[in-house]
């Protein structure tokens, strides 16, 4: 079993199901290839109270991390990351003013301190693709369109890390590069909690 606090580089591809987001972390394996999974993510759409679960395998017979929602239908909702044993390691909030224009977000470690935020790259971008989405018939296509949507965790003005989506990918597909977090700030199952929260979470 990987240990996801022993790299630094992720990759995260979505796979298209009718009711459930499905989401599959792989390591690069060094040779420009995405490498073997390792990780497998369900999120059940439409639920009350988002509890989203990562897993070691696809038989799901090992739990990884898990993120729970405190609250329903709060678009200022923390989510907390928890391990296996349900013991803390984190937690997310979508910071609900800054991302009308530019989705954003805070991350908090296991004492639920502030240790980083996540924020769309470009604020150009950003609302673009926004007003794209306002567009009858080619918003329903919004997520089909060359548009980049990138974010970067920062602490403070240091950049920890990059999460970047391949262009010209009929499937959503990522890559995650957190070589610049050389002091491990950051939990990487906070980060992948995060990837999957940034796509999962967005329309919570």
């Amino acid at each position: 079993m990987i240990d996801p606090n022993q790299h630094d580089r992720f990759v995260l591809r979505q796979r298209f199901k009718m009711v459930i987001n499905h989401y599959v972390f792989s390591v690069p394996d060094g040779s420009e290839g995405d490498g073997e999974p390792f990780c497998f993510v369900e999120q059940k759409r439409f639920k009350f109270k988002e509890d989203i679960r990562f897993f070691t395998d696809e038989t799901k017979t090992q739990e990884l991390v898990r993120i729970l929602a405190r609250q329903r239908f709060d678009p200022r909702a923390k989510y907390d990351i928890t391990d296996a044993t349900g013991g803390k390691i984190g937690g997310i909030q979508k910071v609900f003013g800054k991302s009308l224009f530019r989705s954003t977000y805070k991350l908090f470690d296991a004492q639920d301190a502030e240790v980083a935020t996540v924020q769309e790259r470009s604020l150009f971008t950003a609302i673009f693709r926004r007003v794209v989405g306002l567009i009858p018939y080619v918003g329903d296509f919004l997520e089909l369109l060359p548009i980049p949507y990138h974010f970067d965790f920062r602490s403070g003005e240091t950049l920890l890390g990059t999460h970047s989506r391949r262009r010209w990918k009929f499937t959503d597909i990522y890559d995650m590069d957190f070589t610049a977090d050389t002091d491990h700030r950051l939990d990487r199952r906070l980060v992948l909690a995060t990837a999957v929260g940034l796509d999962a979470l967005q329309a919570r």
